[in-house]
């Protein structure tokens, strides 16, 4: 039987796409997107517009889009987008 192993590389594109999709939705939760380039490591709370409305929102987001309840000490826990997104990936 052969056993075909997916590489380093296609799980790290993988994920990476899967992380540009998030970061695609997150930024729709606010009512005007940040105007500069987000990634991983953005700190979401430093952003103009972050505010509780918006961490509602992304809340209700990653439970519409991703079947993830994420708990209100789960948002706070998480400082990064990389670390929200990395919340999110653990529960699925």
């Amino acid at each position: 039987m052969l056993v075909i192993r997916p590489s380093v590389w296609i799980y790290k594109l993988f994920t990476n796409m899967e992380l540009k999709e998030f970061i695609e939705n997150f930024i729709e939760q606010f009512e005007e997107a940040p105007e500069c380039e987000l990634t991983a490591e953005t700190c979401f709370r430093d952003l103009d517009g972050w505010s509780s409305m918006v961490a509602l929102c992304v809340m209700a987001m990653c439970d519409e889009e991703y079947d993830v309840k994420l708990k209100a000490d789960e948002m706070r826990n998480a400082n990064t987008i990389g670390e929200l997104f990395e919340t999110v990936k653990s529960h699925m």
